[in-house]
């Protein structure tokens, strides 16, 4: 066969030209984390199932709003606690997404949170108030989902008997049920 004959010495080159391999392992790993947290951190875009809650105003939405089912809020991390409440009776366990949590998923850029319920009940509530261990939006109390007749399907909620602050008229005002919509704004 004339024209090959057997090359001795170090195998070709193997990177790509400028890169090595390794650069091109960490940046491929770099990206994955990037979209699993950016996954993690946007909702579905569009629910599956009936729309329980839309958030509007400063967030991160290009659209201006965003639209949660309760599997979407289910997604979210959640938290639960016992408390006693002016509205039920005896210790009542409730679990939802901090209050914390659900504006860091949408991105909130405002100091107020203009919440408005079914019933168009509506009440401004300070950003502030949305601290670790602070309100939640409650979806399942007693451990069953709530429906609009128990004051569902979302509820804010303080655990009132943690802090004495939270058991004020103002703060009783802001624990708005039935709440269908946030407002982020300034």
């Amino acid at each position: 066969m004339s024209g090959l004959r057997p090359v001795s010495g170090p195998p070709p080159n193997r990177r790509l030209r400028g890169f090595s391999r390794g650069w091109l392992v960490r940046t491929l790993g770099l990206l994955l984390v990037f979209c699993a947290t950016v996954a993690q951190a946007e909702p579905a875009q569009e629910p599956r199932g009936e729309v329980v809650l839309t958030a509007t105003g400063a967030i991160r939405a290009a659209s201006g709003a965003m639209e949660f089912d309760v599997a979407a809020l289910k997604a979210l991390p959640s938290v639960s606690f016992a408390t006693t409440t002016p509205w039920t009776k005896g210790v009542t366990t409730f679990k939802g997404v901090e209050l914390k949590d659900f504006l860091t998923a949408i991105g909130a850029r405002g100091q107020r949170l203009h919440c408005v319920a079914m019933d168009d009940y509506a009440i401004d509530i300070p950003a502030s108030d949305a601290v670790g261990g602070g309100p939640i939006l409650a979806y399942q109390s007693d451990g069953k989902p709530m429906t609009a007749r128990d004051k569902g399907p979302l509820w804010i909620v303080y655990p009132y008997d943690a802090k004495a602050e939270y058991r004020s008229a103002v703060v009783y005002s802001q624990s708005i049920w039935q709440l269908r919509r946030i407002d982020v704004g300034d």
